[in-house]
């Protein structure tokens, strides 16, 4: 990879290094053998635009909404599918939120690892009716 910065000249010009980072392009940075590349949101957002999260619908007995994530253990029940979707958004943002904050548990966890992706397209949007929208 070209145009690799080092870390001592990044933090040197750091408010430039952020305001080419945002306005510009990603930026990789290198610091001893490590390695790690500068986003803004814009670009994860595009990055991830196409992370999508299934969803599964069943119709109850007593008319509610009965909705599962596929890949996802979470599920919920409500009076009608636009609710259902709701709460699984809600959920979503939370298991987000929860997986985020004690990240090195869910990361190094072989069946939470794949999520990650998902985790971050949920957490970079702007409020529930973008986590909404990533419900297929």
């Amino acid at each position: 990879m070209q145009d690799i910065l080092n870390a001592t000249d990044v933090r040197k010009e750091w408010g430039r290094f952020i305001d080419t980072v945002v306005r510009e392009k990603p930026k990789v940075v290198k610091r001893n053998r490590d390695y790690f590349i500068a986003l803004s949101i814009n670009h994860i957002q595009t990055i991830l635009k196409g992370y999508r999260i299934e969803a599964q619908y069943l119709e109850e007995n007593d008319g509610s909404i009965t909705a599962t994530l596929i890949n996802f253990d979470i599920v919920v029940n409500a009076p009608n599918q636009e609710l259902a979707c709701k709460a699984l958004a809600e959920e979503l943002k939370e298991y987000a939120q929860e997986y985020f904050n004690d990240f090195n548990l869910y990361y190094h966890s072989p069946n939470r690892q794949p999520h990650f992706p998902y985790v971050m397209a949920i957490l970079v949007q702007d409020d529930l009716e973008g986590v909404i929208n990533l419900i297929a």
